[in-house]
């Protein structure tokens, strides 16, 4: 069963407080259901939500979405084809240093779902959009 605990998350918070700080993005670090480990965006430099929308133009993904988004929850999975960029640099940074120390031993064919913990990162909020700052 997932588990991230208060440790691993003490342990993971100040080196991605300093990846945010070298990227000027103001982020939070925090912990969900006791499996998932959260890295919240609320501000920086870095225009994820416009580098979204380009490199995923032409998608019906986007298209669904239409040109007000002010959120974004990030696919763990595909962010690398979701992203370019600085704002893929950073995203690659961050789930390298949230995923240090887990495991993913799932075998989807046979239904059996094995990971240490899941990463979540949050571009924004749904009460409270993303801030692009200069």
């Amino acid at each position: 069963m997932a588990y991230v605990s208060k440790e691993n998350k003490a342990e993971k918070a100040p080196r991605l407080r300093a990846l945010a700080k070298q990227f000027g993005v103001k982020a939070t670090v925090a912990r969900r259901h006791h499996s998932t480990l959260v890295l919240n965006i609320q501000q920086g430099s870095i225009d994820f939500i416009g580098n979204y929308m380009q490199a995923t133009e032409g998608t019906r993904e986007v298209e669904s979405l239409g040109r007000h988004l002010t959120y974004l929850g990030v696919n763990p999975y595909w962010f690398h084809e979701h992203f370019d960029g600085k704002a893929l640099e950073f995203l690659t940074a961050a789930m390298e240093i949230m995923n240090e120390g887990n495991h993913d031993r799932s075998d989807v064919q046979t239904d059996y779902f094995d990971v240490g913990w899941y990463c979540d990162i949050n571009i924004g909020h749904w009460n409270k959009p993303y801030v692009l700052v200069d």
